[in-house]
């Protein structure tokens, strides 16, 4: 299995950062990170787009689930048909972020392995033989940024970055209607990823943090599209 992972994920990945290092960005790391990380945002988009807006018309319908739970509380198989129907009517799968989670899971651990070993020499025999060996290694952004350490800034850019798309990620709180206890939860989370977030990256090499703060920019930018569409314009979430 750790074969195949490597041979299907980890060494295209490896080899698409080294060409983009080499090629693209003239040995510049930090450059090459971003590129690598829009690129994939770019062939995932289909499936970050389905789920997200799956997650915002949930969002959207969740009065009508409310009513139907509550009309079928004591009657489980009848509420599940009612549920599914609604579903199907607003063509909207439940189980849309579970299954993009599944899918990214994969990637994310190949990304995390890639930018935490870096271009190490003992990395290079990953290398497909057309590819050469950088024979410098920059491991900065920019010249500024060492990305093979510690950063505080990268990491409280990619807090703030996820605070605010998990901030757009919520709907449109109604005056004078009580909040549910699943939307509260929800609510607590756009505190809670940006803490988590602090948490996993103040340790880890800025490399990760960069890639982090890029996927979350990507994020918001396309939640601010996906609300446009399924709104009419981005939500009030005050």
């Amino acid at each position: 299995m750790g074969s195949l992972f490597n041979e299907i994920l980890y060494k295209p990945l490896y080899n698409a950062l080294v060409f983009l290092y080499q090629y693209i960005t003239l040995e510049d790391l930090g450059l090459a990170i971003i590129l690598l990380t829009i690129l994939i945002r770019f062939i995932l988009y289909p499936l970050f787009y389905k789920s997200i807006k799956s997650q915002a018309l949930l969002q959207k319908i969740q009065p009508e689930i409310q009513k139907i739970q509550h009309n079928h509380k004591d009657n489980r198989e009848k509420q599940a048909q009612e549920l599914m129907a609604l579903y199907r009517q607003h063509k909207v799968s439940p189980f849309s972020s579970f299954l993009m989670i599944l899918v990214q899971l994969p990637v994310l651990i190949a990304l995390y392995r890639l930018f935490l070993q870096g271009f190490a020499p003992e990395t290079f025999q990953n290398l497909y033989s057309f590819m050469p060996a950088p024979e410098h290694v920059n491991s900065s952004l920019l010249g500024i940024v060492d990305l093979s350490g510690e950063n505080m800034i990268i990491v409280v850019l990619a807090v703030i970055t996820q605070y605010f798309q998990g901030k757009l990620s919520l709907p449109k709180l109604e005056k004078g209607k009580e909040v549910s206890p699943a939307a509260k939860i929800g609510r607590q989370m756009v505190f809670i990823g940006p803490i988590l977030t602090f948490i996993i990256l103040r340790t880890m090499p800025s490399a990760i943090g960069l890639y982090w703060l890029v996927t979350s920019v990507f994020s918001i930018v396309q939640q601010i599209i996906i609300n446009k569409k399924v709104y009419g314009a981005s939500p009030n979430n005050n």
